[in-house]
């Protein structure tokens, strides 16, 4: 992905090297047919805080420029670099998600981007990087432990920028699923149902935030920013982090009950249809995958 000489967000907090500090209950933190995505929320009210894979510190803005604070942490070249390719990543979801939400008559209210490590507390909790990164609809923030970028080549055999694109833009799909009332709908409906319905429930809202992943996509490939191979490189991440792909390397065979974010083929199935798409009209998961 093309990210030199570009505009990096501000809205970031840098709370590397400080650790989390308890934990609290509150809203759950989430990964992550022509209704269209607003449409949904109707779906949902007329009966038609999910964990994610993709689940208080300070607020000073992101740029420790590899400096050492008391904690002793230190950033690295690596780390450094990634800082700013999520940093520009998320400055071009804000850009794109403006201009789509104006487009339907709404206005986008931009979300904030917690960098952290080993561990960290949101208005969702406490959290470990174990959980890999997640969306806390209580504070509005996106929360990364950059190391999950050695994680996908390594683990998940992910490798490329593209495919830590993916995963900032599938978080922030979790946040424009909260500014549409979605995800407030689906936790109402998480009161009512059985934890296996609920788990289809989740694999719907997740598969959503994949869809709206590509929709992201197609409009930066539509500005230029994409290279040779970054399609390649978030469809493979996809299917590297479905529920069936890790359940049989984990435990050697697969619960389909038990999924909550969808098959390997249900992810990159609806990152592509985003990215063919690119609007809000054609992410309607629930009807599809709950009738």
């Amino acid at each position: 992905m093309k990210t030199r000489g570009r505009r990096r967000s501000s809205n970031i907090e840098d709370r590397r090297g400080q650790g989390g500090a308890g934990g609290f209950g509150g809203p759950v933190a989430i990964g992550g047919g022509g209704l269209g995505i607003v449409g949904i929320i109707l779906f949902l009210l007329f009966g038609g805080g999910l964990d994610g894979l993709f689940g208080v510190g300070g607020s000073d803005q992101a740029g420790s420029g590899g400096q050492e604070g008391s904690t002793g942490y230190v950033e690295t070249a690596e780390e450094e670099e990634l800082a700013d390719f999520v940093g520009v990543v998320l400055a071009d979801t804000e850009e794109i998600w403006g201009e789509i939400f104006e487009e339907n008559g709404m206005v986008y209210q931009e979300p904030t981007l917690v960098l952290y490590t080993g561990s960290v507390q949101s208005a969702c909790g406490f959290n470990s990087a174990a959980v890999g990164p997640f969306y806390c609809p209580g504070d509005h923030k996106l929360y990364i432990d950059l190391s999950f970028y050695n994680e996908l080549k390594t683990k998940f055999n992910a490798p490329g920028d593209f495919a830590m694109a993916y995963v900032v833009a599938h978080e922030v799909g979790h946040h424009v699923q909260t500014l549409l009332g979605v995800n407030e709908e689906v936790n109402r409906i998480r009161q009512q149902v059985s934890e296996e319905e609920y788990n289809r429930y989740s694999v719907a809202m997740e598969l959503q935030a994949d869809y709206l992943s590509g929709v992201w996509a197609k409009h930066a490939q539509e500005r230029g920013y994409l290279e040779e191979g970054d399609f390649e490189e978030a469809m493979n991440a996809a299917s590297a982090i479905g529920d069936d792909t890790i359940q049989r390397r984990s435990r050697g065979y697969v619960v389909p009950e038990s999924f909550t974010h969808g098959t390997s083929e249900q992810r990159m199935e609806w990152f592509n249809r985003g990215f063919k798409y690119g609007d809000l009209d054609h992410g309607d998961t629930f009807s599809e995958l709950l009738r």
